[in-house]
């Protein structure tokens, strides 16, 4: 069984929590003291799940065309597997640097930032979650796809 297909459910788990830890982290000050260790430690386990995935990715992706096993019209749908891939890594990446930024400037004290800052760090993360997760979404599919799809 290649790598890829066990290490992917690491990022199938942590990417989602991290955009909603994040989100929560985010818009709700008076978590933060709760949460803001489970944040910080999935900003970090997250992309690095994510990373390994899309490494993992591209090697068996490679086994595959060297051993001419994938149809042209398969071939497709892994390119676009593999772009979906990368940006979800890239999102995530962003995703969880951001938490880390903010869950170290609020440490001691959750309301620590202006409050416009406070919510220009909740928009982005809002935005950055929505995205990885969407995009982790997509990977996920055209993954699926690739592998049980008729074409």
């Amino acid at each position: 069984m290649p790598v890829h297909v066990l290490v992917l459910h690491a990022a199938v788990i942590f990417v989602p929590l991290l955009a909603l830890g994040a989100i929560v982290y985010g818009f709700v000050a008076a978590l933060r003291p709760k949460i803001g260790w489970a944040v910080a430690l999935l900003a970090v386990v997250a992309p690095i799940a994510a990373l390994i995935t899309k490494l993992s990715g591209t090697e068996f992706y490679n086994r595959l065309l060297s051993a001419d096993r994938v149809s042209p019209p398969g071939k497709v749908i892994l390119d676009g597997h593999m772009e979906n891939g990368t940006t979800t890594f890239w999102l995530t990446l962003a995703l969880g640097v951001l938490s880390l930024i903010l869950v170290v400037l609020t440490a001691r004290n959750p309301r620590a930032l202006p409050k416009i800052a406070d919510l220009a760090f909740a928009v982005v993360l809002l935005v950055l979650g929505g995205l990885s997760a969407w995009y982790l979404y997509q990977t996920g599919d055209s993954g699926a796809t690739a592998v049980w799809g008729t074409y």
